[in-house]
């Protein structure tokens, strides 16, 4: 590794040399104020990242990664601010202004940032944790200047455009969010609940990210301002950008834009703050859940602790796949529905956790469970482990340091992560070192250390009224919060920070010439047993990524066999004829490889991941799981309990709910009205023998297609699918075709999910099958600016002006037989029927009036240039190979859609907006509280149902 190291002394080093003639040269052309502090280029044999890192006379750290492997670009601006750096009664702060980041500036109108975006054809967002607030977008790489725009003038020119207003719907889109995914979702309160017990009153991490509502309530836009102006300045930040860039060209416009911001005020590294218990301390929280579970928590270190990597070792051990310690004593002997074991590392402190779900019915005690987890804990503390469980970790360890590569989004996210808590942008070589250094004997020290014998929190979730099914009685409740009395922050106490540029900045850059997205060069294969295969070689990194696809579906069940596929998958990954599951993952995880099984709805697919160099042994591995499968009657019935214990964790969820309602509403008595994972009914009835004979007919040759993408050619690949070629069988059954009945009369239909503060609103109706350039793409097409993107219309309405919902939009789901259009959105239980009302009128619009030339033009734009991001990743490559495969599409499909998009007439999308987006063509679905929510529904005219879900 080499390193360039900048500074008074450094440079008299490097003058001395007569071989740094060139890199003082080098450094000479940098822009003015614009400072080299290291640079580290690739090494063969070593697993790094390349990348080069600056700093601004206002102290923004630049860190550059150039890849020109594909036409894009990935930008990420990380703030040093987090949760903990919010004040007692300011909750959720750092996660609100994550909002108000996307509601415009003095330069940029309000949501135009996501329309530019998405226009370029890019994807963004956001996110923030407890230790920092990042901003990121992918976009083709001629975007880079625009992106670069856009954040600096979030960064220097935000508080200006920020209004009581747009503070106000922000503040009830972050309501709706806190609702959908933490009270309205089950367990969703579990990791609140256990932070206010595992932390001081007033400790930085005793609160969740998303904060408390009663602390948004009482604050106001002036409270947020100043936040921004303590936190959110250049020398709090990292710019990191990597992709398909000329570093020179970047440089300049980093500087340009950004130079001219102020530094904030000065930001130290917060002190480490340990949680400390004096007693252990048990908590409970009642839930709507039927499956109670246990959740014991120790407090640890901080993330890059010494013992941070031999107690990410021992969770592995302890709980992590099939031949951890909890696997084992509770999965499989089906005392637990699920059990593991993971450590929560942040800035200022860790946490150990272990779990384990408890069935739902007469086992769903949490007492018996806990012993039995606390004694395989001690289990541990009395075995350990052997180094042969440790080589199979640090080779999977090995390996997903090499897949980590693949994407350009992923090599930034680790650059900006590292450089803002480590100051080192790429730790690869150093944590793989870390993970070397571990020992049987670090990993016992670890636990004697901080698990065994050290105060601990226990949570116990129940079932709402059911608190005796809880581990123990609750000897600790949180303190009700002391909050300080509000002070009002006026607007002359806000010291504003003015840039001063020597350019327009109200004028937005101009794009270069369009990127072309290579499609990667295809190969075909075809065996003379009725396999095809199609692959793509590249070199990027040294992986390849194989799917086997069998015509092995769940629409190949009979009825009232459904999740009859997806048991048959489960059951070839319990292990072969040969060898136990736990043998064969131990060889696995050592290789560095995965091999998955997963039923679709029209195939079976066999998923292998592997390092170039352990292709061989993996896929002799397939082949024993395909060939061999061990169909043991004791696995049967465990996977079939977990199965069914799976559906009683689904049906508790309102997504669930409503997709389940769709399928019914939509599809009557077919098939297509059942659920693939099956139902109580259906997966009671099944036996082995079902399974048995499924596998006999289903998983066959004829029929069979394989995607293969990675860095092997296709003479080795041959050789490789040598016993796949070999493989002898019948052809599968073909499928009978099914009659879906026309509905005839609207209603609403409405599912009960008792007290919820959300409801689920869904307009659908029954849609087109697939086509790939036909009347459905060009729907979809049409859809763009109704409901197929951020700046859509119904989002528009129901998130940004009434602030009804987190968010709001449509999907067209289509197969080869059938489709629906789905509009949906998750909306707060009292605006429901305004919802309906809104989203009934946005249609209506539509429908009748069309595109607008602006919008025409929008989706011309944002669709045409979306290839650019396509063919990255081997996961996403091999998705396009699949689609060809499956639809038997032109290799230039997406060059045909890309044609489609820039000539359409608007007429033609306004006829299909008229076809398909009118309302009354549309039935209701709404999953709430039936009792509050019935005598309003029943005021819109429409018929109302009670639907009984079949579960």
């Amino acid at each position: 590794m080499r390193k360039i190291w900048l500074g008074a002394l450094s440079l008299i080093a490097i003058y001395g040399c007569s071989s740094t003639v060139a890199p003082i040269a080098f450094f000479s052309s940098l822009p003015k104020g614009v400072t080299l502090i290291e640079q580290v280029d690739a090494q063969p044999g070593k697993v790094m990242i390349p990348y080069a890192k600056y700093q601004l006379d206002n102290g923004l750290t630049v860190v550059l990664s150039p890849d020109h492997s594909d036409p894009l670009v990935h930008v990420d601006v990380t703030y040093h601010v987090g949760s903990a750096r919010e004040e007692v009664g300011k909750s959720g702060f750092a996660h609100f202004f994550e909002h108000m980041m996307f509601q415009g500036t003095e330069h940029v109108g309000d949501q135009e940032h996501f329309r530019l975006i998405t226009e370029a054809g890019g994807t963004m967002n956001g996110s923030t944790n407890r230790d920092r607030t990042n901003y990121y977008q992918t976009v083709p790489s001629n975007q880079l200047e625009k992106v670069l725009w856009l954040e600096s003038d979030r960064m220097g020119f935000l508080l200006n455009a920020v209004s009581q207003r747009k503070f106000e719907i922000q503040r009830d889109t972050v309501k709706n969010e806190r609702a959908q995914n933490y009270d309205n979702r089950p367990y969703g309160l579990m990791w609140e609940k256990m932070a206010e017990a595992m932390y001081a009153e007033g400790h930085p991490y005793s609160w969740q990210t998303i904060g408390y509502v009663e602390d948004l309530d009482r604050v106001d836009v002036n409270d947020l301002k100043a936040f921004f102006l303590r936190w959110y300045g250049p020398n709090n930040a990292v710019l990191t950008i990597g992709g398909d860039i000329d570093v020179q060209q970047t440089l300049e416009w980093v500087n340009q834009y950004f130079g001219t911001i102020p530094a904030g005020p000065a930001v130290d590294n917060a002190p480490k703050q340990l949680a400390q218990l004096a007693q252990d301390r048990f908590i409970t929280l009642e839930d709507r859940i039927q499956q109670p579970m246990v959740v014991v928590g120790w407090p640890t270190e901080y993330r890059g602790a010494q013992s941070q990597a031999s107690l990410d070792a021992l969770a592995k051990v302890l709980g992590s796949g099939t031949n951890s310690y909890l696997y084992q004593a509770l999965v499989k002997t089906q005392k637990a529905v699920n059990a593991g074991a993971f450590q929560d590392c942040a800035e200022l402190a860790c946490t150990f956790y272990v779990y384990a779900m408890a069935p739902s019915g007469e086992k769903a005690q949490l007492a018996p469970l806990y012993r039995e987890l606390m004694q395989t804990l001690s289990q541990f503390e009395q075995q350990g482990v052997d180094q042969s469980r440790l080589d199979q970790i640090t080779g999977m360890a090995e390996a997903n340091a090499v897949f980590a590569l693949q994407s350009v989004s992923g090599k930034v996210t680790q650059l900006a992560s590292n450089e803002t808590f480590y100051g080192q942008p790429d730790r690869l070589e150093q944590q793989l070192a870390q993970i070397h250094a571990v020992t049987p004997e670090s990993i016992q020290q670890a636990y004697q250390r901080f698990i065994a014998h050290q105060h601990k929190v226990t949570l116990s979730v129940v079932p709402k009224h059911k608190a005796d099914l809880a581990v123990q009685k609750a000897n600790f409740v949180p303190p009700k919060r002391v909050l300080p009395e509000h002070q009002t922050i006026t607007e002359d106490q806000l010291a504003y920070r003015q840039v001063e540029d020597q350019f327009d900045r109200s004028i937005m850059p101009s794009v270069a010439k369009g990127v072309k997205a290579q499609m990667p060069t295809l190969y075909e294969l075809y065996f003379d047993n009725g396999i095809e295969l199609l692959a793509t070689q590249t070199s990027e990194t040294p992986t390849v990524l194989i799917n086997i696809n069998l015509p092995a579906g769940e629409r190949h069940a009979a009825r009232g066999k459904e999740g009859l596929a997806n048991l048959t998958a489960a059951l070839l990954e319990e292990g072969s004829t040969r060898r136990s599951v736990e043998a064969i993952q131990a060889q696995l995880d050592t290789l560095g490889s995965t091999i998955s099984v997963t039923a679709n709805e029209y195939s079976t697919s066999i998923i292998v991941s592997s390092l170039k160099k352990n292709v061989a042994a993996t896929l002799d591995v397939v082949e024993e799981v395909l060939f061999h499968p061990a169909f043991k009657e004791s696995d049967f019935t465990r996977l079939k309990q977990q199965m069914l214990e799976g559906l009683v964790y689904q049906h508790q969820t309102p997504g669930w709910l409503a997709s389940q309602a769709t399928r019914q509403v939509l599809f009557g008595n077919s098939i297509f009205a059942r659920s693939s994972e099956g139902t109580e009914q259906s997966l009671n009835d099944l036996t082995l023998e079902d399974v048995k004979r499924f596998y006999a007919k289903h998983y066959t040759p004829h029929g069979t297609q394989i995607v293969v993408v990675g860095d092997i050619s296709k003479k080795e690949v041959a050789k490789q699918l040598t016993f796949l070629g070999q493989w002898r069988g019948e052809a599968s059954p073909l499928l009978r075709p099914q009659v879906v009945n026309s509905l005839t009369e609207r209603k609403i239909y409405l599912v009960d999910k008792p007290d919820a503060p959300q409801s689920i609103v869904r307009f659908v109706r029954k849609g087109l099958p697939f086509d790939a350039t036909g009347e459905l793409f060009l729907s979809q097409l049409a859809n763009f600016n109704l409901a197929g993107n951020f700046n859509s219309r119904i989002n528009q309405n129901l998130r940004e002006d009434k602030g009804y919902t987190y968010g709001a939009g449509s999907y067209f789901a289509s197969n080869r037989e059938v489709g629906a259009i789905v509009f949906n959105a998750q909306v707060r239980a009292d605006a429901t029927v305004a919802s309906i009302v809104e989203i009934e009128k946005e249609m209506t619009t539509f429908s009748q009036s069309g595109l607008t030339d602006q919008e025409l033009k929008f989706m011309r734009l944002a669709v045409g240039q979306q290839d650019a991001l396509t063919y990255e990743t081997p996961s996403q490559k091999a998705q396009l190979l699949s689609n060809i495969l499956t639809y038997s599409l032109d290799e230039d499909y997406l060059q045909q859609r890309n044609e489609l998009v820039e000539n359409v007439k608007k007429s033609t999308l306004n006829k299909l907006a008229a076809k398909w987006f009118a309302p009354q063509e549309y039935q209701i679905i709404v999953v709430g509280d039936a009792k509050t929510l019935k005598p309003q529904l029943e005021k819109l005219d429409i018929p109302v149902e009670e639907l009984e879900i079949i579960r």
